[in-house]
Parts: structure tokens; C-alpha cells; sequence
């Protein structure tokens, strides 16, 4: 067990509407959002005294958020260099920071206009930058990567609609969730590539919004049990990868099995990172939720309807990650009694487990 084990709760979340405009400055977005996890979680703003985010040059530092909130005596606070990677793992730094006693009350949060301001998955071709050969940005990287797995496992195009398929029905109910309509298994192959074999479907959104919580030493709300993060060589360095395919969950989930004493059947709640469709199945198999053997069973009879039962990154919106979080949390509220969530960033990434 780690040392901060059942320390810290996550007592508040919060989100803002979720859009492809929002019309809001990263500032207020996060500061509606943090307002919204402080109320949910029963107190002011400034009762926090710490304030954790990550971003890459695309949302509004801790100590312009903490002002904004009125927080006079700001403690511990940190501007976390990184993108899907820590959506899991910033949790392990806030229950860290409880356990040793630096801080009781900490902010999380994720703002970005991810869609109508800086877009991740463009790639300038001004003057300066002129890409005449190699994978020009995350999703011929991670296209690469899909095409091996496919072949290895026997997977299809049937079996990645059945992903994204899913996701769309989990999020029909759910009013933040910016793809709510079926998606027939023609028209996801109606639907075009960005890099094959990935359709416009298989891509998590660009989205603009806000996502916070409100971890605590002092509060109620499910625990953090267990968080680890690492990587090794993958998809993120394919020319030093023996097996491209391996994404962080290769590395990573013997950790965190190792780091909370629990087990893959333990968990009823999984929020996995989907940033592409297909790191649905290889996390299933990585956290040992499914084997590789019945994936292509698993997938077709929809038995991994249980994840992401919002409609995750794929269905609800793109808040990094985060919003995947906040997500554990309403499960856990709502009877679930432990949650796995993840964090992707290629071979490198995070994972946590909360409990009720």
C-alpha cells in the first residue's frame, strides 16, 4: 500500500458546459469550474489552500485562477508541464501533498478551448515548419500503432465501431455529452480517415471547457487508493520500441495492482482513457478486464458497455481526461464501490483507483 493510501477524498467536482465555441476566456472557464467543484464539495474557495493543473501553453495558470477565486493565502501550487498523461496521476500529487501534511483543501483543474483556440491535433506548415516525411502529429503516431494492434489481435473496423458505437449509446443520456445520435456500422464506414485505420469517429473531440475537483484531507467522498505513473518504450518511440503497440497500460497496470493489493475483478467502474477507439480494447487487456483471446467477442457483444458509461473522451467532450475523473466520482456516488481511471499519452501515462 502506498503511504497516502485512503488519505485524500475527491469531495467536489465540477464541469462547465461543454462546446465546440464557448465564447469564454481559459480563465473563466476554469474558474467557473473550480467555483462549481468548491460548491459541490460544501465550501468557499477560500477555504482551498492549493491549486494543481496541467496544460500545454493552452489554459490559465494556477495563480491567476487562485486570484480570480479570491484566494488571498495561497499555499502549495503548481503549473504541471503535460497533457492526458497526468489526468490520472495529479491525483496521486494531491493525495501526496495531504498525507504530508502541506495542504487540506487542493484544486484540480483542466481548462482549454480546445477547439475554437489552440487545436492539438494541427500541424502548422508555415515556412518555418515544412514536414516532407515522418508522422506528423499524435494521430499518424498512434494510426501507426492501431494498424499493428489489429493485425496482432485480428480486430476489424467492426470491432472498433463497436467502440465507438457503444460510447455514443452510454452517452445518450447524458445532457453534457456533445454526441448523443446511433452511429450505424454503415455510417461509421461512410465515415473518413484521418490516418487509417482511424475514421473521424475513432479521434477523441476537440472541445472547449472546464473541469475541476476538489480533493481534501479534511472531507468526505471516495478515497484515493492507489495512483502510479510510468511508461517505457512504445508507440511514443517507435524507432526504440520492440512492440509499438504498448501503451502505457503495459507498464503501468502491474503497478498499480501491486501499489493498492486489489485486483482486476474488484473493479465495477472503469473510465479508460479513449482518446482513440482502439485503446479501448488494449487497456481492457492490459488491466486485465478482458483477455486478448475474447476480445473480439467482448467488443461485438458489447460486453464492455460498462465502460465509460458517460460516453467518455470519445462521446461526452475532451477535458484531457479530467472529465473521466469527475465521472469515477458520480459512479462511486451512485453505487459503485471501486473505479479504475487512466491517463494516455502514448507509451507514458498514469492510472488510479478511487473507492467508496
Amino acid at each position: 500500500m502506498q503511504p497516502f493510501a485512503g488519505r485524500a477524498a475527491v469531495a467536489g467536482i465540477g464541469m462547465t458546459a461543454l462546446s465546440r465555441r464557448s465564447g469564454l476566456g481559459e480563465l473563466e472557464l476554469a474558474v467557473q469550474a473550480c467555483r462549481a467543484a468548491c460548491a459541490d464539495a460544501g465550501i468557499g474557495p477560500r477555504e482551498v489552500d492549493a491549486v494543481l493543473s496541467y496544460h500545454m501553453n493552452d489554459s490559465a495558470p494556477v495563480v491567476q485562477v487562485a486570484k480570480a477565486l479570491g484566494i488571498e493565502r495561497l499555499g502549495w501550487h503548481n503549473d504541471i508541464a503535460g497533457g492526458g498523461t497526468q489526468a490520472a496521476s495529479i491525483l496521486g500529487d494531491a493525495a501526496m501533498l495531504v498525507h504530508v501534511g502541506l495542504a487540506r483543501n487542493i484544486l484540480i483543474y483542466r481548462a482549454l478551448n480546445g477547439r475554437s483556440g489552440r487545436r492539438m491535433n494541427t500541424v502548422s506548415t508555415g515556412p518555418q515548419e515544412r514536414f516532407t516525411y515522418g508522422l506528423a502529429g499524435p494521430i499518424p503516431m498512434f494510426a501507426l500503432a492501431a494498424t499493428r494492434y489489429l493485425h496482432d489481435t485480428g480486430l476489424t473496423a467492426g470491432h472498433l465501431h463497436a467502440v465507438v458505437a457503444q460510447s455514443r449509446q452510454n452517452a445518450k443520456g447524458n445532457v453534457r455529452a456533445l454526441r448523443r445520435e446511433p452511429l450505424e456500422l454503415a455510417d461509421y464506414l461512410a465515415r473518413p480517415y484521418v490516418c487509417t485505420p482511424l475514421r473521424t469517429v475513432d479521434c477523441c473531440q476537440e472541445t472547449d471547457g472546464a473541469c475541476a475537483l476538489l480533493v481534501s484531507g479534511v472531507l468526505d467522498g471516495p478515497r484515493i487508493r492507489a495512483v502510479v505513473r510510468g511508461g517505457g518504450p512504445g508507440c511514443s518511440s517507435m524507432d526504440r520500441a520492440p512492440d509499438v503497440t504498448a501503451i502505457f497500460s503495459a507498464y503501468v497496470a502491474p503497478m498499480l495492482w501491486e501499489a493498492s493489493g486489489m485486483r482486476p475483478s474488484d473493479v465495477d467502474a472503469a473510465l479508460l482513457y479513449d482518446a482513440y477507439s482502439w485503446l479501448v480494447p488494449r487497456q481492457l487487456e492490459d488491466f486485465g478486464l478482458a483477455g486478448r483471446g475474447e476480445l473480439g467477442a467482448y467488443l461485438m457483444e458489447r460486453r464492455h458497455a460498462w465502460v465509460n458509461p458517460h460516453g467518455g473522451l470519445l462521446s461526452e467532450g475532451y477535458v484531457h481526461g479530467l472529465n473521466n475523473v469527475a465521472q469515477a466520482v458520480r459512479e462511486l456516488r451512485s453505487g459503485s464501490e471501486v473505479a479504475l481511471v487512466t491517463g494516455f499519452g502514448g507509451s507514458y501515462g498514469s492510472a488510479a483507483l478511487l473507492v467508496r
